[in-house]
């Protein structure tokens, strides 16, 4: 299970880099959200994955670390705040410009 994840996790974070390394808007958009998936699957993988266990209630010797939990559901929340504004600024920057081209030097 722990190779499917890492293997889960290289994938996502590799797609991610290719479509950062793109040189239209929408694919670096794509790319950033994968990237920050990748990030929080890796963040959730840091409080090790535990079945049956209470997340923090009870007189349980054992329980799920919360941090991690905590972390992901923050990070949720900023990537979809950068994933708004990401798309915002490249619909206007393809307003202004005509194209869609990352650099800014696309046909015309």
């Amino acid at each position: 299970m722990e190779l499917l994840y890492a293997l889960t996790l290289g994938v996502l974070t590799m797609s991610g880099v290719y479509l950062l390394l793109r040189a239209r808007t929408f694919p670096v958009v794509v790319g950033l959200t994968l990237i920050s998936y990748a990030v929080n699957l890796f963040l959730f993988a840091m409080g090790r994955l535990h079945t049956g266990k209470p997340a923090v209630l009870g007189q349980v010797a054992e329980h799920a670390d919360p941090l991690p939990q905590a972390l992901v559901l923050t990070a949720i929340v900023i990537g979809f705040a950068m994933t708004a504004f990401a798309l915002v600024l490249a619909l206007r920057a393809q307003g202004e410009l005509e194209n869609d081209h990352v650099d800014g030097r696309g046909k015309r």
